[in-house]
């Protein structure tokens, strides 16, 4: 990661939050994780004046053809889904995309990609109120309307605005393991990773005290992995029948009770494989899973690798 040039996009209209975000994990020297951190710049995506939501102006001090020498670019909500960006800009964004840069979008900044044909027979997000609008108008996206952020490898795109915070810790993760990922998240005082989709986020009913239950329920079982939790067991915990339980993660996460149990004892695999002298089998108790088999079954399927390759790239070599 050492000079790694992460760019981010200023137009005319920035979403403020957005571009802060990217600011905030990208910008800021981090010295005390001990690993080589991100260089940051800032290029102004047109010529003129960048007056950015809530009436401040920012003066960007690099020119778009800094984007040829970024390894990362990252694209705030664009602001107007309907509205062309300027061809210059993304004839730059072609070719960095065609030598290797990695290319990442926030909420409406996929339309920017979409338009520069980046995103074509990929997987892509956007916020729920865009998503069928982006599907229409570029029928070779694959458009996973409830997705917070979706890795496609070389372009990444996430969902509404604080989603783009997600993707952005996702590539603290994906470049420097679970563990900076979490400092990184801690310092920021958000989760580490939100599970689930954006569904969760749209307008649902749920009783106070329900909620509360369920709260309390996640965070006991965030901090007793290893117990042999059944939905019967996490029902009768919670003072709710198993159907009742079973409805209230799907409102709140996405998923099922069961699935939503593994993605957490997978997160804390992730975590453990960064100790290089822990063995998988202590890797696997201390996680909850019944045996290294099941360990391996369930990280491949959500980590896209195994844990021995996992292990190779983020152990900890102190």
């Amino acid at each position: 990661m050492k000079n790694h040039l992460v760019v981010a996009l200023a137009y005319d209209g920035l979403c403020t939050f957005e571009f802060g975000c990217t600011v905030e994990v990208f910008a800021l020297e981090r010295p005390e994780l001990g690993v080589d951190w991100y260089d940051f710049a800032v290029c102004a995506a047109e010529p003129g004046p960048i007056r950015a939501a809530g009436g401040i102006v920012v003066s960007a001090p690099y020119a778009p053809a800094l984007l040829e020498r970024a390894a990362t670019i990252v694209i705030p909500g664009w602001r107007n889904a309907d509205e062309a960006p300027p061809p210059a800009l993304l004839a730059l964004l072609r070719a960095a995309h065609a030598r290797g840069a990695r290319l990442c979008s926030i909420c409406s900044g996929v339309f920017v990609l979409a338009a520069a044909g980046v995103l074509d027979g990929l997987r892509a997000t956007t916020h729920w109120r865009y998503a069928d609008r982006l599907a229409r108008r570029y029928p070779a996206i694959q458009v996973l309307p409830d997705d917070l952020y979706v890795d496609a490898g070389q372009v990444i795109t996430s969902a509404g605005s604080a989603a783009g915070l997600d993707m952005l810790l996702h590539l603290v993760r994906r470049d420097h393991g679970a563990r900076i990922g979490n400092l990184v998240a801690q310092r920021l005082v958000v989760a580490p990773h939100r599970e689930g989709g954006q569904a969760q986020y749209l307008p649902r009913p749920m009783a106070h005290d329900e909620k509360g239950r369920l709260t309390r329920l996640m965070d006991w079982v965030r901090v007793h992995p290893a117990e042999p939790h059944t939905v019967a067991s996490m029902a009768l915990r919670a003072a709710m029948s198993a159907r009742t339980l079973q409805r209230h993660f799907h409102d709140a996460t996405g998923f099922g009770a069961l699935e939503w149990l593994i993605r957490e004892r997978v997160a804390i695999v992730k975590d453990l494989l960064e100790n290089p002298a822990l063995p998988l089998a202590q890797v696997a108790e201390r996680a909850g899973f019944a045996s290294e088999a099941s360990l391996r079954h369930h990280f491949r399927r959500l980590a896209a690798t195994t844990p021995g390759a996992y292990r190779r790239q983020f152990a900890r070599t102190a």
